[in-house]
């Protein structure tokens, strides 16, 4: 029953370059949440860990200065660690309970949109975390519940769990998706569209493979090279590149336009350091992709390792299977 923008924009740029080198501090974030508002975005994604807390703030700062809390979807995250307290991390009651309140007091409001689990917590039972994610929707504090990070089954237990006890359950899934990492189509994608629960898509370019120009964050993020560059994802990204020479327009207008003509995707999860790169990807919702440029797209792709959990637990340098 919610209704959302075209785009999600993600605010992991947005809050304290002091976090990350990459991020845009306030002064220099805010011009472009003017311009994704004026453009009609009005769903963000946030998460109390990037910038520790300082995304939350200035994100929120900025939109209600726009126009009315009301008129927008805002989704913040918990799990990661905040500080060296082994209590501010994780889905544990004390820690989901404590980390709305501080999320509810660094955005200037009094209810989250949709809160999302960052990733899946293996040392609290799925009982405590889905009890206490239903107690901050029961009090008015949050809306609805989403998930990211995770394995089909570790979803599929926690709605389980909560369908069972009568409890809030998920309405959202948010799982990395692109031209050139499809691994959520074989579990996580299928169940959720069995279940009527929305899907958005982060990363959406790769980590900036699927990007004409590579920013900052691209030589600076240790995931760019780690998950992806080998030899299948060079030859989709000069296929794309292919179709945005033909078409005059970007190679990241066409990786957009393959996720937003795609059914298993609510929205992507866009994501913008600058007003160029939030311009370009706003100009994709306008381009439609023919038959043939999705059959080149896709015929290129090939079975790869699964992306999960790469914050807390990097993996080494992911393998192609050949079967």
């Amino acid at each position: 029953g919610l209704t959302v923008s075209k785009y999600c924009l993600g605010t992991m740029t947005f809050g304290s370059s002091r976090w990350r080198p990459w991020v845009l501090d306030e002064r220099d974030a805010a011009p472009l949440l003017r311009t994704a508002v004026e453009s009609g975005v009005t769903f963000f994604d946030t998460a109390n860990w990037y910038s520790l807390g300082e995304s939350e703030r200035i994100v929120c700062k900025t939109l209600f200065n726009l126009l009315p809390r009301r008129q927008f979807i805002l989704a913040t995250k918990t799990y990661y660690p905040m500080s060296d307290d082994p209590n501010d991390r994780g889905l544990s009651r004390k820690n989901i309970l404590q980390s709305v309140d501080a999320s509810l007091t660094r955005m200037g409001t009094d209810y989250i949109d949709i809160l999302v689990i960052h990733a899946f917590d293996a040392a609290t039972s799925v009982e405590e975390t889905m009890s206490a994610l239903n107690d901050v929707v029961r009090v008015g504090k949050v809306l609805y519940l989403g998930a990211s990070t995770m394995f089909a089954w570790q979803f599929a237990e926690m709605n389980h769990i909560a369908c069972r006890n009568n409890w809030t359950p998920f309405i959202n899934m948010q799982c990395q998706y692109n031209l050139l990492y499809r691994e959520e189509e074989r579990e996580m994608i299928p169940y959720c569209l069995k279940h009527g629960i929305a899907v958005t898509g982060f990363s959406p370019l790769a980590r900036g493979w699927l990007a004409n120009r590579k920013g900052r964050r691209s030589t600076d993020d240790q995931y760019h090279h780690q998950f992806y560059g080998d030899e299948v994802d060079q030859a989709i990204v000069a296929s794309a590149t292919a179709i945005a020479d033909r078409r005059k327009v970007s190679t990241s207008q066409v990786a957009l336009a393959w996720v937003n003509q795609s059914s298993n995707i609510c929205c992507p999860i866009i994501g913008a350091s600058s007003g160029e790169q939030l311009v370009d990807a706003l100009r994709a919702l306008d381009l439609t992709l023919d038959a043939d440029e999705l059959l080149n797209l896709d015929a290129l792709y090939r079975p790869r390792d699964v992306i999960n959990d790469y914050v807390v637990n990097p993996r080494p340098r992911y393998a192609r299977t050949t079967a």
